[in-house]
């Protein structure tokens, strides 16, 4: 069975795993601006958080 997107990812989906990524380039770039791995994980959880 599929699903009703077609079986990829959503909108809200890929725009999480990008924000996070983009967020974690940029402290791995930066490290003043903190732990890469944190900074990704926050970015992300603040989106998931307000797309609720």
């Amino acid at each position: 069975m599929n699903n009703a997107n077609g079986g990829g990812l959503d909108a809200r989906t890929a725009l999480l795993l990008l924000a996070g990524g983009i967020g974690t380039y940029i402290a791995f770039l930066h490290p003043a601006f903190g732990v890469a791995i944190l900074v990704g994980i926050s970015v992300m959880t603040t989106l998931h958080v307000l797309l609720k």
